[in-house]
């Protein structure tokens, strides 16, 4: 007689993530073009490794001193010494206070559960945490599980074709006392010194809790320092808050899954408290992180040679993300494409929103085998020699095809708009003056 399967119910779980990438890749058409690589890639396409990463490798693996014993919860010591530096700054007063540390985490990821399972225990605050749409599919999903509500918010104004960070200060104004914000990617908010004073006040008044995400440090501008440089000037008006590092695309370690959590205390005993109990956690959820990858990176940073030659190749790969930028705008104008493109150019990091409306992504997926997500936020290493003008031709005749390209304009009125969600509405604020960061500042400079 045949026993039945204690599985027998078990339903296939629903697939949040790489739908795209299987259209892709079941697509036999010979110009199909993936622009939704969460990797930076090459021109060759296949995903960027800094020279120094290899050499650093073979230099560890012929080195009799190693040791391959399983590393501590909380992971290397050397690693979180680093990581905290990079991030916080080596004379920050945080360190000189100690009331920074950290523990290495698994990935990006890792670092946002362990996180995540230390704040449903013990932040004292209704259980509301802010994300942006990019990380709602990953660590949405991991802040609902710990039973947080999650509500969104953007900074992307489809209207004004512009990031408006501005908008941050709505978020604020009307998020419930003592919420979490997470902000993603800090290095790309762009506000002037008068207005982040201001927001720095509000948050303390409303007792919010900050959890920066910082997923690829140095590819805003080339320069972790200055990427850095928002979260820094948190760090030195008192504030204490959690940030989540990856580096996979900053030293293109991908399969190492390297990460750390940064906790920063207002006091060396606060601290000690907190990294008491992130260990007990990270000693039953891994009990041990990997070592290899988090070596590897410790040896780079801390000689000064190989940390120059890394940021070396870091800002090459920054500045060929820009050029592609005014390559793929040009494109464009020449072809006589309808629409402003200005926006382009006037974006920062790997990923950019191309501005175009959903039909018109559509067209590019459906008709012209270019796989983007219907938000249009495409990954500018994908773009390269060899599909930079199809990829052009493709927009332009989207465009052409749908209707008028896209235009700074007005926002509808709200009467007009329909919320999807209400309780995910987040009223917006009059655009102030838009500023460019990084590179777009410095090329923009120059014409």
């Amino acid at each position: 007689m045949p026993t039945l399967s204690v599985f027998l119910d078990v339903p296939l779980a629903p697939k949040t993530r790489g739908r795209l990438l299987d259209d892709f890749q079941k697509d036999e058409n010979p110009n199909k073009v993936y622009l939704a690589y969460e990797v930076c890639m090459t021109g060759n396409e296949v995903p960027w490794l800094p020279p120094v990463v290899p050499k650093t490798l073979m230099k560890l693996a012929h080195d009799p001193s190693q040791s391959y014993e399983y590393l501590p919860e909380h992971g290397l010591e050397a690693f979180i010494h680093v990581a905290t530096e990079l991030l916080v700054g080596r004379h920050s007063p945080a360190i000189v206070e100690n009331r920074v540390g950290g523990v290495h985490t698994i990935g990006g990821s890792g670092a946002i559960r362990l996180a995540a399972m230390f704040l449903k225990d013990w932040h004292r605050g209704p259980r509301v945490v802010y994300l942006q749409p990019s990380q709602k599919e990953q660590h949405g999903f991991i802040f609902q599980e710990m039973g947080f509500i999650i509500r969104e918010y953007t900074f992307w104004d489809p209207y004004q074709l512009a990031s408006d960070t501005g908008k941050l200060f709505d978020v604020v104004e009307h998020a419930p006392e003592r919420s979490i914000v997470v902000l993603y990617n800090p290095g790309s908010f762009i506000l002037p010194r008068k207005r982040w004073i201001k927001l720095a006040k509000v948050m303390k008044r409303k007792q919010i809790f900050l959890f920066f995400d910082v997923p690829d440090q140095g590819f805003i501008s080339g320069d972790p320092d200055r990427d850095n440089k928002i979260l820094r000037y948190f760090v030195s008006q008192g504030f204490e808050f959690f940030c989540s590092q990856c580096f996979s695309n900053s030293f293109g370690l991908y399969d190492e899954r390297i990460g750390c959590l940064i906790a920063v205390a207002l006091s060396n005993e606060a601290l000690l408290h907190i990294r008491s109990q992130l260990d007990s956690y990270a000693r039953y959820m891994w009990c041990s992180p990997p070592a290899l990858g988090s070596r590897v990176i410790t040896t780079i940073l801390s000689n000064p040679a190989l940390r120059v030659e890394w940021k070396k190749s870091l800002r090459g790969v920054v500045e060929n993300i820009m050029l592609t930028r005014e390559k793929v705008k040009e494109k464009l104008r020449l072809l006589g494409t309808p629409g402003s493109w200005e926006h382009i150019t006037e974006q920062d990091g790997m990923h950019s929103f191309l501005g175009i409306s959903v039909d018109q992504v559509d067209y590019l997926v459906t008709k012209k085998h270019i796989y983007i997500p219907k938000t249009g936020q495409f990954n500018l290493t994908c773009i390269n020699n060899q599909n930079i003008d199809y990829i052009a031709q493709s927009i332009n005749e989207a465009i052409l095809a749908i209707g008028p390209g896209p235009q700074p304009r007005e926002p509808p009125t709200k009467e007009s708009v329909v919320p999807e969600d209400s309780e995910l509405q987040v009223p917006g604020l009059k655009r102030e003056g838009t500023k460019f960061s990084g590179l777009a500042a410095l090329l923009r400079s120059k014409k």
